[in-house]
């Protein structure tokens, strides 16, 4: 009976030592594959040009061989303001990436507007002599294309019998009993015909003088310029209204301008604009803006320009080609440099330093461009530093912490 019960009492001890063994298991397991974990490193090795190189050790890098800068890979998980994008850099690595600020400053900027364009003909100095009444080109006193007339200068004779009977009528109405006014209607009538025929004061005082009517009538230049195109010949036959010579003025020329839709707005009638020829690189003429076209051309999406230049020379030919500088004063507005404006295809960022090496992206509206300035309207304060040189880095960098740390960027 003894020797039964110390049997049981071994069992017991048995059963409870198993279920005591069986229990301490979980844990030395879970213990064991705690120590067998190997240690995340904290640090690593990066290129400030190419983060996507990372190296366990110091070295170059493979791409552009610039020496590789050491990372806390805990650091932009611990800084709570990188996951809205800002970004701290190290001394180093701001020399590696050549970062450059500048400080937010408030001043007038003057915008330069280039176009290039041609100088055309004036329309308002250019006329066409025409035959006032039908008849043969007697005589011809412009020989060629080209040849300068005067104001009241001949340029020819046309025998026309309708100008002879119209003389005849004026002939036969001063002869006739003057009104009480001293001269006939008749007399008034057929002087007013003569003179809508292109009788001239002179003729007319002659004719009146002489009473009789001359079988050749003279035709007078009423405009000074050069002769570009002659449309007669002498002995050639011409009909009422016809053209006989086209004659311009070219001292005074039109430079047609064509301007970007996006620079329309900086102009208006009466600017100055200076051009330069490429036949004369060296002789720089200024005129007046005189007319900006109401439409766009739809191919080039550009308006055309019109500005006066004075020509007394005669150095601006029509056809000519031109390259004109348009120069426009902007009101007084914060500025920075271009190279600080990063655009992300949504927006316009720029990257603000709020304490040295700590960056932040901002986002700013954008006034006028000129020279190597953008106009902010909105998003920034005068006297914050802003990067330069190294901003497109700097976004490239905080994007690829941010999807390494599972932001979504700005």
């Amino acid at each position: 009976m003894k020797a039964i019960r110390q049997y049981y009492i071994l069992i017991v001890c048995l059963i409870v030592a198993l279920i005591a063994s069986c229990g301490r298991q979980p844990e030395s397991r879970q213990t064991q594959a705690v120590a067998n974990q190997s240690p995340q490193p904290t640090e690593y090795y990066t290129c400030p040009m190419h983060p996507s190189v990372r190296s366990d050790k110091p070295g170059a890098c493979p791409i552009c061989h610039m020496t590789l800068v050491k990372v806390n890979s805990n650091h932009a998980s611990s800084d709570s303001s990188e996951l809205s994008g800002a970004i701290t850099m190290s001394a180093m690595e701001r020399v590696l990436a050549n970062i450059s600020t500048a400080m937010v400053e408030s001043k007038a900027l003057i915008k330069e507007i280039s176009a290039v364009g041609k100088i055309d003909l004036a329309e308002s100095s250019t006329q066409q002599i025409t035959a006032r009444f039908g008849g043969r080109i007697e005589r011809l006193f412009v020989s060629f294309v080209g040849q300068k007339v005067k104001m009241g200068e001949p340029v020819a004779e046309i025998y026309s019998p309708d100008a002879v009977a119209a003389q005849r009528e004026f002939v036969v109405a001063m002869n006739s009993p003057a009104n009480t006014s001293g001269e006939s209607a008749l007399l008034q009538q057929t002087r007013l015909k003569l003179k809508l025929l292109g009788f001239t004061d002179r003729q007319l005082n002659q004719l009146t003088k002489d009473q009789t009517p001359v079988t050749v009538v003279t035709i007078y230049s009423p405009i000074a310029g050069t002769v570009l195109k002659k449309n007669i010949h002498p002995q050639q036959y011409v009909a009422t209204g016809e053209s006989l010579l086209d004659v311009s003025d070219l001292r005074s020329v039109w430079l047609q301008l064509d301007i970007y839709e996006s620079d329309i707005a900086s102009l208006h009638i009466g600017q100055a604009v200076e051009a330069s020829l490429d036949a004369t690189p060296s002789l720089a003429v200024r005129g007046t803006i005189s007319f900006i076209s109401p439409t766009l051309d739809p191919a080039t999406r550009t308006a055309r320009v019109r500005a006066i230049l004075d020509n007394p020379s005669g150095n601006l030919r029509p056809e000519m080609f031109a390259h004109a500088r348009i120069l426009v004063p902007l009101l007084n507005s914060l500025v920075v440099p271009t190279t600080a404006v990063v655009s992300n295809g949504k927006a316009d960022v720029v990257w603000v330093e709020r304490e040295p090496g700590h960056f932040e992206p901002r986002k700013v509206r954008l006034g006028e461009r000129a020279s190597d300035f953008y106009q902010i309207l909105e998003g920034l304060q005068k006297g914050e530093n802003v990067a330069t040189r190294g901003a497109y880095l700097i976004d490239s960098e905080s994007q690829l912490r941010l999807s390494n740390t599972g932001g979504t960027g700005k």
